[in-house]
């Protein structure tokens, strides 16, 4: 008689990011010289509060017009020479960045503009973010407001699905020195709210 064999366990992930992913780093979205460049800037920490050396952000957003840099994005047709779209290869829409040994990160963009939500409502200019560290199966996916778009923060469709205020708070971003400061934080203490997809 056969011997049953049983599935292999799940394996956790990494840390294989700074020779797998992270070479060239592409934390600049856009060159520093670009109108409306802001940098944004924080820490990944553990859910002892110790800062994690060797994740790996990733970040989506639109353009300061609310457009993706995709051929799937049906506006971008629709938006030609009615709107300044942006330039493809000065904007790109996607970075990725990994923490040094302090578990710092950072990226360089432009405040993207409002998009659409799936019934059409206007959402708050936000950055989608990815993270990604070991001990994680799958990324954890959040989300990073503007601090000064308060209004339209207060009616953003997803902010408005996170119940709890305290954690409402976690995705908005914070003014620090001239940047824009952005914690993360894995578990724990005023931990991260991230989103299930």
């Amino acid at each position: 008689m056969a011997e049953r064999l049983l599935p292999t366990p799940s394996q956790t992930v990494g840390p294989f990011f700074e020779f797998g992913l992270l070479r060239p780093p592409q934390p600049e979205i856009v060159p520093a010289d670009t109108p409306g460049a802001l940098v944004i800037a924080g820490v990944v920490y553990d859910g002892q509060g110790n800062p994690v050396p060797d994740a790996m952000i990733e970040t989506w957003q639109a353009d300061r017009n609310g457009l993706y840099p995709s051929p799937e994005d049906p506006r971008i047709k629709l938006s030609r020479g009615l709107v300044d779209v942006f330039d493809p290869e000065h904007f790109h829409g996607f970075g990725r960045c990994g923490t040094d040994a302090g578990g710092r990160f950072w990226f360089r963009t432009v405040k993207p503009g409002s998009v659409p939500w799936i019934d059409g409502r206007p959402q708050a200019p936000h950055i989608d973010v990815s993270v990604f560290a070991r001990g994680l199966l799958h990324r954890l996916v959040t989300r990073m407001y503007f601090p000064d778009e308060a209004e339209a923060n207060a009616s953003d469709p997803a902010l408005l699905s996170v119940a709890d205020p305290a954690a409402r708070q976690t995705l908005i971003a914070h003014e620090e020195d001239g940047r824009l400061r952005f914690d993360i934080r894995l578990q724990g203490d005023g931990e991260t709210c991230f989103f299930q997809i």
